[in-house]
C-alpha cells in the first residue's frame, strides 16, 4: 500500500504534462447513481418529528436541511444545494486562513475570494451546525474548497509518512475521494480501489459544486450500524437535530466514520471517547478550539446507548405514509409534544386492567378542524391487538348520539331545556327500549332527561324527528354511518355503527355552534362549511351538556361532555369539548368483546378530564348564548313546548294527579299502600322511587304492596304519557 500511494503521487504529477489524456480520461468516467434514497421523514405542525422510516436496505439515512428540499425529486437527494456561501463569518469561530473568508463559489466556477486575502470562505450547511463544518474540513480535508477532487500534496505526505515510518501513519483522501468511495461502497485497501476513487473523485468535481459533493458525505458517512448520515447520527447519538453541536458532539462526529464500528459508542464508549479527544487536540493545533475550549470537551461524557428514532403517531404516520409514499417530508396537523402525552396517558390508563383492552384517544380544534393527536392504541406491540387503529375501527357509539338528537328537535320545535318528557314504559311497534339501569322517573325535563342519558325520551323524540332524518344529519355531519337496511329506532341507542373519528367530528360540529368543518390531519383549504344544527340549538346542547357532574377526582370545570356504554358493555366512550377543542376517547376490546363492569362514565371519563388538563392547564369559555336563544322558565314557555306530546295524541286538558296519598303525607302502615288517581286517562302506570309497581291498570284505585319504609316517591302515568307524583313517609 506504502508502494501504491508513492506511485499515485507519481501518476498525477505526470498527469500535468499530459493534460488532455487526463482530461478524457476523467470525462469518460462512468458515475455511480447520485440518487439517494433518504429516510421518509412525518413532522408535527411545529417542524418537529414525529417519524422517522429506514430506507429500503434497514439503514437511518436522513435528509440534510430537510426544509429546502422542494428542488429534489420525492425521497432522493442528489447532492442538492443545501449548503451555501457564508455571507459573513461564523460567530464565535476561529478559523485557519483557508476556512475564514467569504466564497460562493468553488475555484473552477469562478469562485469569489476575499477581496484581501484570496481566500475562500467556509460553506455552511442549513440545519449543520459550522462547527462540525471546520472541524470536518480541517482534519480530514483542509484544502477541499481548493483542490480539484485530489489533494497532491496530501497524498504526497501520506506517502513520505509511509515510507519513512514502514507503515501507513496517516491518509490522502479527500473528502471528494471519501463521498467517491462511500457512493460506490469500495474498499481502501488495492491498488484498483484507490485508483477509482482518484477518478471518481475528479468527475465529481467536474460535475458538482464542492457544496453538492459536501451534501453527498453529509448523508452519506458511516456512523455505526445502520446509521448513515450526520442527522442520522446526532438523532441516534445526542437525540436533537444537528443545528447546534457542542465542540465534543462535533468532535465524536468527526471521529466516526474513520473506523466507523470500532468507534461507536454504544458499544464501545471508551474507544470513542479516545478517537474524539484526538480529533479535539488536532483542533487546537488548528485554531478552531482554545486549549480551554478543548480541555472542558474532553471531560464530557461521550453516549453510551443509541436513542430510538421518533415514532409518535404510528398508525396516523403509516397512514400518511401509504397515501404520499413518495414524499419525501410530511407535515401534519399534530402537535408532537402533546401527542406524547397523550400516548403516555393511553399507556398509563391501561395499567392493571385486562390484558385485552385498549384505548383511543383524538384531539381537534373544532374551530378550524385540525386534528391535534390522535392515539390509535397504547403502542403497536401493545396487548397483541395495538397494531388495531381504534380511531378508525366501526363501533356502536351507545348514547353519545342523544346530544344530537335533542339538537335536531330543539331545531324542530319538538322540545326546549325546559319541556317535560314522560320516561315510562313504552313499545313502539314491538321495540320496548329500558333505560341503562332498568328505572323510569316519570315526567322529568328535557335538560335532565339528557343530563341522566335516559333512553325512552331520547327514542320518543327519534320517533317525532324520524330516523332516516337522524341519519342524514349525521352524514350531514361529515361522518360515514354504517348501516344495513333501513334504519329503525334503535339507531338512537347505538344500534349503527360509526368510528371515535366520526364521533368527534359529530360534536366537533356542536361545539362549533352547529356548523361542521371536516377534521383533517394534513392541511387543507378552507371549504364552505354546511350547519347541522341552529347556533342557540348547539349553545342550549353545550350548555346542559356542562351541567354533568363530572367523574369522581376529575376537576369541576363545567366541561361539556357525554358518556356512551354499548350493548353488552363492548364499548365505553367519553367525547367533550370547551371553547376551542374537541376530545374523545374509546376504551374496550379490539375483537369487540364484552368488557364485564364496564361503563363509558366510569372508564373513559376520567381519560377525558385528564386528557384536557394535559391539552391546557384551564378550559376556554364557551361563546355566550345567541340573541335568538329561548331562555324562559318552563311556566313562561309557549304552551306546545310546555310538554312533549308524541305526534298524532290528542291532549286531554285534565291532568292525572295523585289523589291518595297525599305529597308529604307520613302513612303508618309500611309494605301495602292503597292509591288513588284523579283525572287523565287509562290505562295507567304506578311507581314507586322510578320502579314500575303496576302497570296497564284501568281502574283509578289499587294497593301497591312491597313496599318499605322511609321516604318514599310514588308516580303515576296515563295513557298519554302524562304523570303526576307525590313524596311519602312509610313508618
Amino acid at each position: 500500500m506504502t508502494r501504491a500511494l508513492l506511485a499515485l503521487v507519481l501518476v498525477l504529477w505526470a498527469g500535468a504534462l499530459t493534460r488532455d489524456r487526463v482530461d478524457l480520461w476523467i470525462d469518460r468516467t462512468d458515475l455511480p447513481p447520485l440518487l439517494l434514497d433518504t429516510s421518509a421523514e412525518v413532522r408535527d405542525r411545529d417542524g418537529d418529528l414525529l417519524r422517522v422510516y429506514t430506507v429500503a436496505d434497514g439503514r437511518w439515512r436522513l435528509r440534510v436541511g430537510a426544509g429546502s428540499m422542494a428542488n429534489l425529486r420525492p425521497g432522493k437527494v442528489l447532492g442538492a444545494p443545501l449548503i451555501e456561501c457564508s455571507a459573513r463569518p461564523q460567530a464565535g469561530l476561529r478559523r485557519p486562513a483557508p476556512l475564514g473568508r467569504r466564497i460562493c463559489a468553488t475555484p473552477r466556477d469562478g469562485a469569489a475570494l476575499d477581496d484581501n486575502r484570496n481566500q475562500p470562505a467556509p460553506i455552511t450547511s442549513k440545519g449543520v451546525d459550522p462547527l462540525y463544518l471546520a472541524m470536518l474540513m480541517a482534519y480530514e480535508d483542509r484544502r477541499f474548497l481548493t483542490h480539484p477532487g485530489v489533494d497532491p500534496y496530501a497524498m504526497a505526505r501520506a506517502a513520505w509518512q509511509s515510507l519513512w515510518a514502514g507503515r501507513i501513519v496517516s491518509g490522502g483522501s479527500t473528502l471528494t475521494m471519501q463521498t467517491a468511495r462511500l457512493l460506490e461502497d469500495s474498499g481502501t485497501g488495492s491498488w484498483s480501489g484507490k485508483l477509482r476513487q482518484i477518478r471518481l473523485a475528479l468527475a465529481l468535481e467536474r460535475r458538482m459544486t464542492k457544496a453538492e459533493i459536501l451534501t453527498l458525505y453529509l448523508h452519506l458517512a458511516p456512523m455505526g450500524g445502520n446509521l448513515e448520515g450526520i442527522r442520522a447520527a446526532t438523532l441516534a447519538y445526542f437525540g436533537k437535530e444537528p443545528k447546534r453541536l457542542t465542540p465534543a458532539e462535533a468532535a465524536l462526529l468527526v471521529a466516526l466514520p474513520q473506523s466507523p464500528e470500532a468507534r461507536r459508542p454504544d458499544r464501545h464508549p471508551l474507544q470513542a471517547a479516545a478517537a474524539r479527544d484526538r480529533v479535539l487536540a488536532r483542533m487546537v493545533t488548528e485554531n478552531i478550539l482554545t486549549p480551554a475550549e478543548a480541555r472542558a470537551a474532553m471531560t464530557d461524557t461521550a453516549p453510551r446507548a443509541r436513542r430510538p428514532f421518533p415514532a409518535l403517531a404510528p398508525h396516523l404516520t403509516d397512514r400518511a405514509l401509504s397515501e404520499a409514499p413518495d414524499a419525501p417530508l410530511q407535515t401534519l396537523t399534530l402537535d408532537a409534544t402533546l401527542q406524547a402525552s397523550l400516548e403516555d396517558l393511553a399507556t398509563r390508563s391501561l395499567r392493571n386492567r385486562s390484558d385485552r383492552l385498549s384505548i383511543a384517544i383524538l384531539v381537534a380544534d373544532h374551530r378550524n378542524g385540525e386534528i391535534l393527536a390522535s392515539v390509535g392504541s397504547a403502542g403497536l406491540t401493545d396487548r397483541g391487538q395495538g397494531f388495531v387503529d381504534m380511531t378508525q375501527a366501526l363501533r356502536s357509539p351507545g348514547s353519545t348520539l342523544k346530544p344530537l338528537i335533542y339538537g335536531l328537535a330543539f331545531d324542530q320545535g319538538l322540545a326546549h331545556p325546559e319541556t317535560l318528557i314522560a320516561d315510562r314504559p313504552m313499545e313502539f311497534d314491538g321495540y320496548a327500549p329500558q333505560n341503562f339501569d332498568g328505572e323510569f322517573r316519570g315526567e322529568v325535563r328535557i335538560a335532565d332527561a339528557l343530563r341522566l342519558s335516559l333512553n325512552l325520551p331520547a327514542v320518543q323524540l327519534t320517533e317525532a324527528l324520524g330516523p332516516q332524518n337522524l341519519m342524514a344529519a349525521l352524514r350531514r355531519a361529515g361522518t360515514r354511518p354504517d348501516l344495513t337496511g333501513k334504519p329503525g329506532l334503535a339507531v338512537a341507542l347505538g344500534g349503527v355503527g360509526l368510528t371515535l373519528t366520526d364521533l368527534t367530528q359529530l360534536y366537533a360540529s356542536l361545539a362549533n355552534g352547529g356548523v361542521t368543518r371536516p377534521l383533517h390531519w394534513r392541511a387543507v383549504a378552507e371549504v364552505d362549511a354546511p350547519r347541522l344544527i341552529s347556533r342557540a340549538s348547539a349553545w342550549q346542547v353545550g350548555h346542559i351538556l356542562a351541567g354533568l357532574a363530572p367523574p369522581p377526582g376529575a376537576p369541576a370545570n363545567r366541561l361539556a361532555y357525554k358518556t356512551g356504554t354499548s350493548y353488552g358493555h363492548r364499548d365505553a366512550w367519553a367525547i367533550g369539548y370547551d371553547g376551542a377543542h374537541v376530545i374523545g376517547v374509546w376504551m374496550g376490546r379490539p375483537d369487540g368483546t364484552p368488557v364485564p363492569g364496564a361503563f363509558g362514565g366510569d372508564l373513559a371519563a376520567p381519560i377525558l378530564f385528564e386528557a384536557f388538563g394535559r391539552l391546557k392547564p384551564t378550559l376556554e369559555t364557551p361563546p355566550p348564548p345567541p340573541p335568538e336563544t329561548l331562555l324562559v322558565g318552563a311556566t313562561l314557555l309557549p304552551e306546545p313546548l310546555k310538554r312533549f306530546r308524541p305526534r298524532g295524541v290528542v291532549e286531554d286538558r285534565d291532568l292525572p294527579q295523585v289523589a291518595f296519598p297525599p305529597d308529604g303525607a307520613v302513612l303508618a302502615a309500611a309494605g301495602v299502600v292503597p292509591v288513588r288517581v284523579r283525572d287523565g286517562v287509562a290505562p295507567f302506570t304506578w311507581l314507586v322511587n322510578g320502579r314500575p309497581m303496576q302497570t296497564g291498570a284501568r281502574g283509578r284505585e289499587l294497593l301497591l304492596q312491597g313496599l318499605g319504609r322511609g321516604f318514599t316517591e310514588i308516580a303515576v302515568i296515563d295513557g298519554a304519557g302524562r304523570s303526576a307524583r307525590v313524596e311519602v313517609v312509610l313508618e
